[in-house]
């Protein structure tokens, strides 16, 4: 019997709209903190929840930042802001991002990429040629594609699953296939085409829920568990619901029962821009997280 993917088209359209809103409110001196927390309740206000915090990651970060509860970060004339956002339907995930900014050559790359890679997406397409039409979409802007991040399968209170769909041709071999749910997101830069480990994203996951002898770590596992499972979530959700939590962060990630995400800088320190829909692979594609326009 046919799948019922309805969970996933809304998802995507609650995810989609929630980027598109991001991107209309994201104004030069805006602060970051506002920007995530107003994308964050949008996606409530549409009925769905968080299926990670909201990603602002500017200039030569590629991705993996979300603000503290106190940034002052703001979003400046002349940045390049990446806005990657995840909502989640009775478990169904959409994972969408675009980017805006003054420079339009950086910015159309991924965007045209994305298109590209888009069409492909059809029962029997080897990962390898998404990949290389990602990167020569790219190269054709004289720009490089970040060949050591990728897009991936998605499935139910999962953000990456199974396969990884690569921005270049790796000579994966692997096909798609019908009724899979699946994220491309393509990065393009000016710098080397590599990302490093960076600082602190203010990102976390749960991993393991082992015993630990720190109280409000315990806590901490307790409203983790209850409220985000196998989601990422942002260390001011938890701070704002547990207060002092913060102080048990530490200990939780080096117990191994939370992982902290690094942000992503480009290596060389070049600019970055990205683009991403969710995809239900079909003989005709269907992007569900289309949204408001087709950013």
């Amino acid at each position: 019997m046919e799948e019922d993917y309805s969970d996933w088209l809304k998802a995507g359209n609650i995810a989609g709209e929630a980027r598109d809103y991001g991107k209309k409110i994201s104004k030069p001196g805006t602060p970051l903190l506002e920007i995530a927390e107003k994308i964050e309740s949008r996606i409530a206000e549409l009925g769905g929840k968080t299926a990670f915090p909201v990603n602002l990651s500017l200039n030569h970060i590629a991705a993996h930042y979300t603000p503290t509860l106190n940034d002052q970060t703001l979003y400046n004339e002349g940045d390049i802001l990446k806005i990657d956002v995840g909502a989640s339907y009775n478990g169904a995930v959409g994972d969408t991002a675009l980017t805006i900014g003054n420079d339009k050559e950086l910015i159309n790359a991924s965007k045209d990429a994305l298109a590209e890679a888009i069409k492909l997406c059809v029962p029997g397409t080897e990962l390898r040629m998404i990949g290389k039409v990602i990167r020569e979409t790219i190269n054709s802007y004289n720009l490089q594609s970040i060949t050591n991040l990728s897009g991936h399968g998605i499935a139910r209170y999962i953000v990456h699953h199974g396969i990884s769909i690569p921005n270049y041709d790796n000579g994966d071999k692997t096909k798609l296939t019908n009724g899979q749910t699946i994220a491309i997101e393509p990065f393009a830069t000016n710098g080397e085409g590599q990302v490093t480990e960076g600082g602190v994203s203010n990102i976390y996951r749960l991993i393991s829920k082992r015993p630990t002898r720190n109280p409000i770590g315990r806590k901490v596992i307790d409203f983790v568990n209850k409220e985000y499972k196998t989601l990422p979530f942002a260390k001011r959700w938890v701070e704002k619901a547990i207060p002092g939590s913060a102080i048990a962060f530490p200990t939780l990630v080096r117990e191994g029962i939370l992982h902290s995400y690094g942000q992503l800088p480009e290596r060389s320190k070049g600019l970055v821009s990205q683009h991403e829909h969710s995809i239900l692979v079909r003989e005709k594609p269907v992007i569900m997280t289309l949204g408001e326009n087709s950013d």
